[in-house]
């Protein structure tokens, strides 16, 4: 087509789709040749020409990359290709739950770092002695959501506090929030007359890090939910850059994706409720526990657990992101 990129919003949608076959083509074209490759060495065995632990650890890497390739198959939906808006909220408990919420941002922050995600910080609101009261993570890059939507829920820590002199064993919570990130490809209805700026001096550390300037922008949106009749006000604070007018477009990027998953949770709902046997879509639920001084890590979900809790807290979340999206990723199959 001459006019292809006249469209520019079109054009972007069918790079996405050849993108997207594309990943698959070259993932079948990886495992093909590893496979064919093990079939080789297995004869160079035969032969005396290779070692056994050569062809070994080919196995393993064959097993790798089919076992990944799988995994992606798990990721079907529309929404689980995009990016992720994550937000960590400490729970009650003051200090300890604040600690709790920044290691939880760390957490999650190593392991996009480990999948060459890109992330941003678009609001954070640190605690009042030590750790963080909410942060919102921006992370872009392909199936950030389908990988992510596994962590949406209550996460529980049992430690001794180094906040609390007795020594005390305490538990603490925090809630994780995951929003598809939505992009120019996904189609969000905002009504304009139902917003509402304001802005604000950025907090900072003091010095050189305090905005000199109003930077930071608050959104509010006074949405009515169009299936159930309840209002509510959204509102969104965003103080990622000291440019005003890339926060606001920032803001809006995150108003069009709570409004997107508003839709999608409607959605999945309603189709919970037809089908038996889909998982509950619950945003409250404790998910998983960290018990550190007995070394364990467990999703309540899915069973899978794990006592490499350093490991953990440094971004390993790969075999509980696995163990969720094997069991429960075939009961958001769409019709």
């Amino acid at each position: 087509m001459p006019d292809f990129w006249e469209h520019p919003k079109e054009a972007q949608r069918q790079m996405k789709k050849i993108k997207d076959l594309q990943a698959w083509i070259d993932g079948y074209e990886e495992v093909a040749t590893a496979v064919d490759e093990l079939e080789l060495a297995w004869d160079f065995v035969k032969e005396g020409a290779m070692e056994e632990e050569e062809i070994d650890a080919m196995y393993a890497d064959a097993i790798e990359k089919i076992e990944k390739l799988e995994l992606r198959n798990m990721l079907r939906r529309e929404e689980d290709k995009l990016g992720v808006v994550l937000k960590i909220n400490s729970g009650a408990g003051g200090t300890e739950s604040q600690d709790w919420a920044s290691m939880l941002m760390r957490m999650y922050l190593r392991w996009c770092e480990n999948h060459g995600y890109k992330t941003s910080i678009a609001n954070l609101l640190e605690g009042d002695e030590a750790g963080i009261k909410s942060c919102t993570i921006n992370v872009e890059g392909d199936f950030a959501y389908g990988y992510l939507k596994s962590e949406n829920g209550v996460h529980r820590l049992v430690r001794v506090s180094p906040y609390n002199a007795q020594g005390k064993r305490m538990t603490s919570f925090a809630s994780v929030f995951v929003t598809p990130l939505v992009d120019d490809t996904i189609e969000v209805k905002v009504d304009p007359a139902l917003l509402s700026w304001d802005t604000f001096r950025s907090g900072g550390a003091g010095g050189q890090n305090v905005n000199k300037v109003e930077s930071g922008v608050r959104l509010r949106y006074q949405f009515t939910d169009p299936y159930t009749g309840e209002f509510e006000e959204i509102l969104i604070e965003n103080t990622e850059t000291r440019d005003q007018p890339k926060n606001k477009e920032n803001a809006m990027r995150q108003l069009r994706s709570i409004l997107y998953d508003k839709e999608l949770q409607h959605r999945l709902q309603e189709q919970a409720k037809i089908e038996a046997g889909k998982m509950k879509i619950e945003w409250g639920s404790q998910i998983r526990s960290y018990v550190f001084d007995d070394r364990r890590v467990k999703d309540h979900r899915t069973g899978h657990q794990t006592s490499d809790v350093n490991g953990v807290m440094d971004g390993d979340l790969d075999g509980f992101i696995k163990a969720y999206l094997m069991e429960f990723a075939g009961t958001e199959e769409t019709d």
